[in-house]
């Protein structure tokens, strides 16, 4: 990598003493913003989309690089960033489970129980907003928020920061990624950033049905189920779960509100986009989920209360819960029974190969 790398400026001798000598002024390691560069340093590399997705939208002051990545990744299973050290990022985001946890509602530190189901990171990194209530603007907003959490990884930033900085593999990682052994919260946020920038699902039998024209990739059933998915009259489900010509992220990245989680007196356990936005109408609505993978991360809904796909569509059949705010796409629809299958069965044609490289890197 120091081959690689030595073509940059930032990696010739000058500008190492540079940085040895602004590191003097500063402290060690922080856990609010440092005043060290946090971009990347080194080549940029690209990641490449697989079939049926667009192009990844990347923030200009964190282009990805090998070893930015390679660090993101580290962090991302180190269950030091939590306060018990037991709980990692991938302990609610599990690659063996489609980058959730499989439960219906996520687990913390000594158990703590939260209030909403994990979603996956497959393809987190098209999402214009983050979390099921849009609280995060981009992954690297989000990526901190978990560790702080009380009942998610319940530790306080600094301390992580501590941690990080006290481990010689963190702090060569660090200075990789970064020009300089210093660790900060930017730094961490921008790593595991990058590293879920990586975390892609395509090339399903969809998209090689849709988009690489091999007309056998999805079984006679599969191909009237994405005819019900389409059909405004029917499935209606293209509403929310976006199909474009070029790509489908089967997502329109906003909020909704289906009527899932009311009681029967129309109040919400869970207030949803309204926690963030205060704004009435946002009242029990939640982000649209990506239905990439979706067969292989049941359980489904904010809350997981749904179990299987055949629940979800029968959920939607029915025209979700009334309640004051009910999202107007949220219309009858009419499907017999085998509509109710098909629909089913091109839901499964939505799984693809992951990449290679995203699970727990080798302890070293």
């Amino acid at each position: 990598m120091e081959a690689v790398l030595s073509s940059n400026p930032r990696t010739q001798p000058a500008f190492r003493l540079a940085m040895v000598i602004v590191a003097l002024t500063l402290p060690f390691s922080s856990g609010c913003r440092s005043a060290v560069s946090d971009t990347p340093v080194g080549p940029p590399i690209r990641i490449t989309p697989p079939l049926g997705l667009p192009p990844v939208p990347i923030p200009a002051d964190n282009p990805p690089t090998a070893a930015s990545i390679a660090l993101g990744r580290r962090l991302f299973y180190d269950p030091r960033l939590s306060r018990d050290n037991t709980v990692a990022c991938a302990h609610c985001h599990d690659p063996r489970l489609g980058f959730t946890d499989g439960l219906r509602l996520s687990l913390g530190v000594g158990g703590l129980t939260g209030i909403r189901n994990a979603p996956t990171l497959a393809n987190a990194a098209y999402a214009p907003l983050q979390f099921w209530d849009g609280r995060a603007s981009s992954l690297e907003e989000q990526a901190a928020s978990p560790i702080a959490d009380p009942v998610e990884m319940n530790q306080p930033h600094d301390v992580s920061v501590s941690k990080l900085a006290s481990d010689p593999t963190y702090q060569a990682m660090f200075r990789q990624a970064f020009g300089s052994k210093g660790v900060s919260l930017s730094r961490v946020e921008k790593a595991l950033a990058s590293f879920e920038r990586t975390i892609l699902s395509g090339d399903s039998p969809f998209d090689r049905y849709e988009y690489g024209g091999d007309k056998q990739a999805l079984t006679p059933a599969q191909i009237r189920g994405l005819a019900v998915f389409r059909d405004p009259t029917r499935g209606n489900c293209t509403a929310c779960h976006t199909i474009e010509p070029t790509s489908a992220l089967f997502t329109d990245g906003n909020f909704h509100n289906t009527g899932e989680g009311v009681d029967d007196d129309g109040k919400f356990k869970d207030e949803g986009r309204f926690l963030k936005t205060h704004v009435k109408a946002d009242l029990g609505a939640f982000k649209t989920p990506t239905l990439r993978d979706v067969a292989n991360t049941a359980p489904y809904m904010h809350d997981g209360i749904l179990k299987t796909l055949k629940e979800v569509v029968d959920f939607y059949a029915g025209q979700g819960n009334s309640n004051p705010n009910l999202d107007p796409a949220m219309r009858v629809i009419r499907l017999s029974g085998e509509d109710r299958a098909d629909l089913v069965e091109f839901l499964k044609a939505l799984s693809g190969p992951l990449p290679p490289n995203l699970g727990p890197p080798e302890k070293n």
